[in-house]
């Protein structure tokens, strides 16, 4: 199998960070969607990445299929198989693709000569990706994994999500969010996301997750009780 795209995609790179976890035999293709005559239209009309090329001239597109797919192939779905955990687990990756969409939105938004840019829209985007970490970090009870006791897509989609805000929306999300801060810092340390850096991105300096974890500790007694 080969999978086409750009090494900068967030969508294609949920795909690479999977078939980096399961070890598949699929080659990574390099392909510009963008350019005047993009070889990708002759695989998807949609002129959209990524594609997976599953055999000659069959071709799957759209990153949520691609990853149903890779994630399937092998008969080791990373998806939970009980009730509860599988829609835990369709929700946090429907909240990391919301974000990487507002994200990419506003990235658009900053390409535009200035005179064009719609403040308001930028600013909308923002407070999306600001409300999605938000809730996040309200939702998760911390530990290892977002769901259950192993690595799943709700992780995987994540964690893309969040290191593809520090590419191109840096700021500080961590210092309101450390038990999702802690969290990230495991799983950016695994080889399937170090691996499948983007090109020229350096992933911001952060303390260890113990660190991470014995602030928020300790903010959290320093902050008064109901009763004062």
């Amino acid at each position: 199998m080969k999978l086409y795209g750009s090494p900068t995609s967030p969508y294609v790179r949920k795909a690479r960070v999977l078939v980096h976890e399961k070890q598949l035999p699929v080659e990574f293709v390099i392909e510009d969607p963008w350019i005047e005559g993009s070889p990708i239209i002759a695989k998807n009309p949609l002129s959209k990445i990524p594609v997976l090329e599953i055999a000659p001239e069959q071709y799957y597109f759209e990153s949520a299929l691609v990853v149903h797919f890779l994630d399937h192939v092998d008969g080791k779905s990373l998806t939970p198989t009980d009730s509860a955990g599988y829609w835990q687990a369709q929700w946090w990756q429907a909240l990391g693709n919301g974000i990487i969409d507002a994200a990419i939105q506003r990235i658009f938004e900053t390409r535009r000569p200035a005179e064009f840019q719609l403040r308001d829209k930028m600013e909308r985007e923002a407070k999306r990706v600001e409300r999605a970490i938000a809730l996040a970090e309200k939702t998760f009870a911390g530990g290892s994994f977002l769901v259950g006791n192993r690595f799943s897509l709700a992780d995987l989609v994540m964690g893309v999500a969040l290191q593809y805000v520090d590419f191109r929306y840096p700021h500080d999300w961590r210092s309101p969010s450390p038990r999702l801060a802690a969290w990230h810092a495991g799983i950016a340390s695994r080889p399937s996301f170090q691996e499948t850096l983007p090109p020229g991105f350096v992933p911001p300096a952060h303390a260890s997750v113990d660190d991470v974890l014995g602030r928020a500790v300790r903010r959290e007694q320093r902050l008064p009780s109901a009763a004062a």
